[in-house]
């Protein structure tokens, strides 16, 4: 195992982001998508906003950190019961994915991924998606971009795949997604990565390194058990892992 030192960065705002840290080399990534693929998570705030506001209530920034990350079957449990709304946890999640074929659709590419994406597909290093969207809304918000994400290896939708028993912070979905690689890597290998705090906390929880780049106006104490911290995926080292570096 290589032991890497890394420096502290800061991104545009000025915070600091990576303090010095041990990594080991891995062989195989796997992403998360909304907020760190795709910029979803806005959307996602105005979709569960309007859906509140029907009943009355409003989307705080509390109710958001404690559903950020999670499956829908999660997040519409938690805001039925918190908000005591008078409809149930399917019927909520069934008005958000009929918002989402519409709202969902288009939503741009994060800062650096299509360069990560095309580098590791042709460099051959096996990568894979683990998000805990369902396959319908997956489907809309991929539309768009075909190509660039037929080059993963498999898809893992946390809200529809029976293997995936429980969803972010567990570490379900990424061990699934180790799996289904057809060399089977040792969790170890696996390289995470995630913006919210309950995939980093998922994914440390498979014994795997994460790569976490968080929303800006994220609370700093919710990275710091991240393998790194970045400001975006343009900032990415691959050799820091051992990595085929870009060209």
């Amino acid at each position: 195992m290589r032991i890497l030192l890394l420096k502290t960065v800061s991104n545009s705002f000025g915070r600091r982001f990576l303090s010095t840290k041990n990594v080991r080399q891995v062989t195989h990534c796997i992403f998360d998508m909304d907020g760190l693929l795709l910029d979803t998570e806005q959307v996602y705030k105005k979709m569960i906003t309007q859906l509140c506001a029907n009943y009355g209530h409003q989307y705080t920034n509390e109710l958001m950190m404690k559903v950020l990350g999670g499956t829908e079957q999660r997040l519409s449990e938690i805001l039925c019961k918190e908000l005591k709304l008078p409809i149930s946890p399917k019927e909520f999640r069934d008005q958000l994915l009929v918002l989402g074929d519409t709202m969902l659709a288009n939503a741009p590419l994060m800062d650096g991924a299509e360069r990560l994406i095309r580098h590791l597909h042709s460099s051959k290093v096996p990568f894979a998606v683990a998000t805990s969207s369902s396959a319908r809304s997956v489907d809309t918000k991929i539309a768009s971009y075909k190509e660039l994400f037929s080059y993963f290896n498999h898809m893992v939708m946390g809200s529809t795949d029976r293997e995936v028993k429980f969803g972010k912070p567990h570490p379900d979905i990424f061990l699934v997604a180790a799996a289904r690689f057809p060399d089977k890597p040792d969790p170890s290998k696996c390289l995470v990565f995630e913006d919210s705090p309950h995939g980093v906390t998922a994914g440390i929880s498979a014994g795997m390194q994460v790569v976490m780049v968080p929303d800006p106006h994220l609370n700093k104490m919710l990275t710091t058990h991240a393998t790194i911290v970045l400001p975006s995926l343009a900032k990415f080292q691959p050799e820091i892992f051992g990595l085929p570096p870009f060209k």
